[in-house]
């Protein structure tokens, strides 16, 4: 039924899709039975609302409660997302190959293979960052929770990947088979069978920080040992789709 529904509010949008997928928890292969849908996407301006005085939405994003189901919708334009996509940004990686895929189009697929020469060793600052900030949240509450350690072996695992293989796995379960970290099975588990705010009572606060240490030292040594470029090469190829996007809107605003 959820599937229906979120195909439903993305057809929905008051612009053309280039794709819709599903991130968050579900991406992530942890979501509590409360947990929310986050529903990010791609949208396509008319020409008309690009090239004149009035724009149209760069940016559109919606909450709210449909049939019982919390729904966090995020869209860009076309151009801002490529724009993301040539500034390292792991959020817009996730989004663009999730396999939670909602609403799609031919030009979802060719983003898809131009943007491998967006992916660079660079991107482990991202994912660093996204760990020290949940790292922190977790470190400095009175009753730790389960969902940004979660988190934080989420993103230090994605980003050592990424670095060592070019390959966008945002699913910690998938992840942990090549990683084989022995607690993380139940940490998920509990995420899985619990509330969105599930604390951890019994938390080895200086076991987890020994390791989200390991692993920031082990994504640094993946990325100066990468053999991915340093810089994008594929403005040239994200130019000439955007160009064809908004062309092809022509006459259909």
């Amino acid at each position: 039924m959820s599937e229906l529904l979120l195909a439903d509010i993305a057809a929905q949008q008051p612009y053309p899709l280039l794709f819709a997928t599903i991130s968050g928890a579900h991406l992530y292969g942890f979501p509590s039975p409360d947990s929310d849908y986050d529903l990010r996407g791609v949208h396509i301006l008319p020409l008309t609302e690009v090239i004149g005085l009035k724009t149209g939405q760069e940016t559109i994003e919606q909450s709210n409660l449909e049939s019982n189901i919390e729904l966090d919708l995020v869209t860009h334009d076309v151009k801002k997302f490529f724009g993301l996509l040539l500034k390292r940004n792991g959020y817009v990686l996730e989004q663009l190959y999730s396999p939670l895929i909602v609403q799609t189009t031919p030009e979802h697929e060719e983003l898809k293979a131009i943007t491998q020469g967006c992916i660079t060793r660079y991107h482990s600052h991202h994912y660093l960052g996204f760990a020290k900030t949940q790292w922190r949240l977790f470190a400095k509450e009175a009753q730790p929770r389960v969902k940004p350690l979660l988190y934080v072996y989420r993103v230090l695992l994605t980003g050592i990947h990424l670095m060592q293989t070019g390959e966008v796995e945002a699913n910690l379960v998938k992840l942990n088979e090549k990683f084989q970290l022995p607690y993380v099975p139940e940490l998920i588990d509990r995420k899985l069978k619990g509330a969105e705010k599930s604390v951890l009572s019994d938390a080895d606060i200086e076991f987890h920080q020994q390791e989200y240490q390991r692993l920031v030292n082990a994504i640094e040594r993946a990325s100066q040992q990468s053999h991915l470029q340093e810089d994008p090469t594929a403005h040239a190829a994200l130019n000439d789709l955007l160009i064809r996007l908004r062309l092809n809107q022509i006459g259909q605003d």
